[in-house]
Order: structure tokens, then C-alpha cells, then sequence
């Protein structure tokens, strides 16, 4: 469709609804709702996870991790830095989902319609791509807090927010509030490209070999059902790709690594092991997060009227 002011065709009008300022505001919101609801909800899983990867010796599996985390602290054990998750990744989520689609918008109005169709895939990753670096700045000092909380041993770190926070602030060794930035970054940015391409990707297909009519001709309980398994087969390969930097930011946190550079632990433990070590955990833990994050956040726009995410 062409923009209504400039005669000429607008990606910001070519779908069902016309993607303003009210638009993306509602996608910034839908996307702190899908993110931070869902990050926190699998606090107990993200425990267990951090701590195979930093104590491997003593947690192994995860059932077995999060049993032996309720008997040495309680119910509370597993829940450990729940306020900096939800408050962390509500952030992380605002940016990465909002301005995804504000710079997809952009990327696609540069290339022209032409250069659009043939290569949409490469905006989907720059967009994405680009949205995660702002995503991770916001992420950045409540994942560090989260870490420390998480796989500090009982007793040596506080466990409330407030009191983590300003412990974070008060000792120059963590490096708060950015001394992770470029491991986030190294992890979340290949991640989201992956989980944006490949959920792009696999929606697409959805539509093109599956459910051939247009997409507005099904009722959204079958537009969201394509939503959900696009969304989760995308998370099991972010799983895959982000691992290796996602063990190097929960060891950044374990204290035999202090002052240690993330070059330096890499070499120490080496890719195998950054690789594979709580892999299968995070297979299903980031396969089934991120697809209820695609599907919350599509039935959030649904629910306004902005129609659900990608297609033909």
C-alpha cells in the first residue's frame, strides 16, 4: 500500500493495519508483557540451568539441581532472583519486540518494495539484529544482578532485589552495571536473529505449503496455534546458537572467577563444555519460553486489532 502523505509505497502501510506511533507503542508493550511474564515464570528452571553451569560437579540434571536447591534453601531457592528477571527482561522485551518492528519498518522502506520481497530475510535479521543491541543495554545490570543472586552460594550474596542491587552498585569486582555487555551482546544478538528469522521463516512457510488462503481468512485460534509452534521450533535453534555465550555469562558470575576476563574463561573450560554443558535443559526451557513469548505477545496485538506477526 502506498503512504497516504507521500504517494509512494510505505512498508509502514502495506499490512492489514497501518503501523504508527500508537502501533508501536502497543508492540513495545506487548512486548514487555511476553517477555517478562515468561522469564520470570521459569525462574526455577533458569536456577537450575545457571548453576550446572557454574558448579557442574555439584548440580547435575535438572531435576536433580532444582531437589537439591529446595533442600539446602527452601521453596525460596528455586525463585532466587525472580524481581530482577521480571523487571530485567520486561525491559529487554519493550526494546527487543517494539523496536523490531520500528526498524524493520525502516530497513524495508531503505531497500524499496522490490528489494524488500527478494530480501526480507536479511531485514528480519538486521531488524532484529538491531533491536537487541538497545534490548541488552536495558537488560544488562538486572542479568548481572540475576547471575549473582542465582549462583552466589547461600549466605555470601543478598538474595532480595533492592539489597542486590545496591550490594551490585557498592563492589567495583562486578563490574556493574555493563562489565557483562559484550558476553549479552554476544550471546542475545545471535539469538534474537535466529528466534526473529527463523520464526519469520517458519510462519512463512506455515502459510505458503499448510494453510494456503490468506492469512486473515482463519480465525485467530489457527493463527496463533502457527504462532506458538513457529515460535518454539525458532527457540530450539536460539537455544543451539546462543549457548556457548550463555554459559560464559552465568561463569562471569561465579566468584573462583572474579577479575577473570571472559578470553580467560573461555580458554579454561574451553568451547566443548560452554557448548553442551545444560544444553538439553535450556533446549527446552528457550523452545518453550519463546514460544509462549511469540504467542502472548500475537495474542496481545490480536486482541487490539493489529493482527498477528509475519506470513506470505
Amino acid at each position: 500500500m502506498s503512504s497516504p502523505s507521500l504517494g509512494k509505497w510505505d512498508a509502514r502501510y502495506s499490512g492489514p493495519v497501518p503501523h504508527d506511533s500508537a502501533y508501536y507503542s502497543k508492540a513495545l508493550l506487548g512486548g514487555a508483557l511476553a517477555c517478562g511474564v515468561t522469564h520470570a515464570g521459569i525462574t526455577p528452571l533458569d536456577v537450575a540451568k545457571c548453576n550446572m553451569q557454574v558448579n557442574p560437579l555439584k548440580y547435575k540434571g535438572l531435576f536433580p539441581s532444582i531437589r537439591l536447591l529446595m533442600k539446602e534453601e527452601g521453596q525460596t531457592g528455586i525463585w532466587k532472583g525472580f524481581g530482577p528477571t521480571f523487571v530485567g527482561y520486561s525491559l529487554q522485551g519493550m526494546f527487543k519486540y517494539g523496536l523490531y518492528e520500528i526498524f524493520k519498518d525502516q530497513y524495508m522502506n531503505l531497500a524499496g518494495q522490490e528489494l524488500t520481497e527478494k530480501y526480507k530475510p536479511l531485514i528480519w535479521v538486521a531488524g532484529s539484529a538491531s533491536a537487541e543491541v538497545f534490548a541488552d543495554i536495558a537488560l544488562c545490570p538486572l542479568e548481572m544482578t540475576k547471575v549473582k543472586i542465582q549462583t552466589s552460594a547461600t549466605g555470601t550474596f543478598p538474595t532480595g532485589f533492592g539489597a542486590a542491587l545496591a550490594k551490585m552498585r557498592a563492589s567495583p569486582e562486578t563490574r556493574f552495571p555493563f562489565g557483562s555487555l559484550v558476553p549479552l551482546w554476544s550471546r542475545q544478538i545471535p539469538y534474537t536473529m535466529a528466534k526473529f528469522f527463523f520464526f519469520e521463516k517458519i510462519v512463512q512457510l506455515f502459510y505458503t505449503h499448510v494453510f494456503t488462503n490468506p492469512k486473515e481468512s482463519y480465525a485467530k485460534t489457527t493463527q496463533l496455534g502457527v504462532t506458538f509452534a513457529s515460535g518454539y521450533m525458532a527457540g530450539v535453534v536460539c537455544a543451539i546458537v546462543s549457548h556457548p555465550a550463555d554459559s560464559l555469562v552465568s561463569l562471569l558470575g561465579k566468584a573462583e572467577n572474579k577479575g577473570k576476563s571472559v578470553g580467560t574463561i573461555y580458554k579454561e573450560v574451553g568451547l566443548a563444555t560452554l557448548a553442551t554443558k545444560g544444553l538439553g535443559t535450556r533446549v527446552v526451557m528457550i523452545g518453550t519460553l519463546t514460544g509462549f513469548q511469540w504467542w502472548i505477545y500475537d495474542s496481545f496485538k490480536a486482541a487490539l486489532g493489529m493482527g498477528t506477526t509475519g506470513g506470505k
